[in-house]
């Protein structure tokens, strides 16, 4: 029995996470297993009943999971929140409850989807590369942190980046491990010719890579890597970075397969693991059913694979998920002409079909 605890969140998050518990009850169904299921508040919707954006009692439940899923949160509705029960809050919240440190954000382009991407064809076509961001240190939790008045001079804002070798350690030594899944290349992308941070994260990383002499290494400062990016894709395999460098280049990644309503991703523990689309709550569309329902699926996908060890079920919902776009079904997002445009629930519904 496996036990898993889904957060579907606002907006979109409710209808996606809805399509990704359906294919794993499918999974179940098909290979003879129990997904045991349980669903909480979180984000705006758990504010809206709780007054805090996630409760005691839904960390608990997570906590004691084998896997965590999350479909989205927030909202335009929860803007003028104060900040400390802001529905985002909740993600923070979660990711430290949960001790992840690892954010796993693949891109990969489906050869169906590729001019849906806003680069061309030769540029984007096979690219597979593997974002692996750290996720709980860096410039968003480092102190001290702030604003102060300069006596009517206006004010000063201050946050700080702080790594220790330990955190840089364990985000590297999981790079490496992940490329031997993969195509053996790690790119490792700082700043340290400019920030004393990503000078101790270079020297950690090439002191972990001794570990790892079956795996080539690299070292690029994050500029280049962002240039890079949309210039030669394909050159990239695994990229383990920062958090804050982490954040933009695996949005821009994402933007290299045309809609990020296509990529999933996996928050990483030594204990735990958080499964979530890369996408938000999309408010403009909620409860319309015209999410796309895949980067959920995938999402999903990643737990069979990373949570539970159980490959060829991960294997067979990528196959799915190839197979439903081949025959050219397509939600609004990636629609177009000449393709049959179906709903969230729709597509939930055909990638089911050919789970096997």
């Amino acid at each position: 029995m496996y036990n898993i605890t889904v957060f579907p969140g606002d907006g979109i998050g409710v209808e996606v996470a809805e399509q990704a518990v359906k294919i794993i009850r499918k999974l179940g169904e098909v290979h003879h297993l129990v997904f045991e299921i349980k669903e909480e508040l979180l984000g705006g919707a758990s504010l809206d009943k709780h007054g805090v954006p996630i409760t005691p009692e839904a960390l608990k439940l997570a906590q004691k999971s084998d896997a965590v899923f999350l479909g989205a949160v927030g909202g335009p509705k929860w803007d003028n929140v104060e900040a400390s029960k802001r529905p985002e809050k909740a993600l923070l919240a979660l990711r430290k409850g949960l001790e992840v440190f690892a954010n796993l954000r693949p891109a990969k382009m489906y050869p169906e989807l590729i001019d849906n991407s806003p680069l061309k064809k030769e540029i984007v076509s096979g690219v597979d590369l593997l974002i692996v961001r750290e996720l709980v240190g860096g410039i968003y939790f480092g102190t001290p942190r702030g604003i102060e008045s300069l006596d009517g001079k206006g004010e000063k804002a201050f946050n700080s980046e702080v790594y220790t070798t330990f955190e840089v350690e364990r985000i590297a030594r999981k790079a490496f491990e992940l490329a031997r899944r993969r195509r053996r290349k790690v790119t490792s992308v700082d700043k340290a010719n400019i920030l004393e941070s990503s000078q101790l994260w270079r020297k950690v990383v090439t002191q972990v890579h001794q570990e790892f002499k079956d795996i080539t290494l690299d070292h690029r400062y994050v500029d280049d890597c962002a240039m890079q990016l949309v210039r030669n894709p394909k050159q990239f395999d695994v990229i383990v970075t920062t958090n804050l460098f982490g954040d933009i280049l695996s949005d821009e990644s994402a933007m290299l397969t045309g809609s990020i309503g296509m990529l999933p991703s996996a928050s990483l523990g030594n204990h735990h693991a958080l499964y979530e689309p890369v996408h938000g709550s999309a408010p403009d569309i909620a409860g319309k059913d015209r999410g796309n329902p895949l980067a959920s699926i995938l999402s999903a996908a990643m737990m069979m694979e990373y949570s539970f060890n159980l490959h060829e079920l991960a294997f067979s919902v990528e196959k799915a998920v190839e197979a439903v776009l081949k025959e050219g079904y397509r939600t609004t997002d990636i629609y177009q002409e000449g393709t049959n445009k179906v709903s969230c629930s729709k597509m939930g519904d055909l990638v089911a079909e050919k789970v096997k």
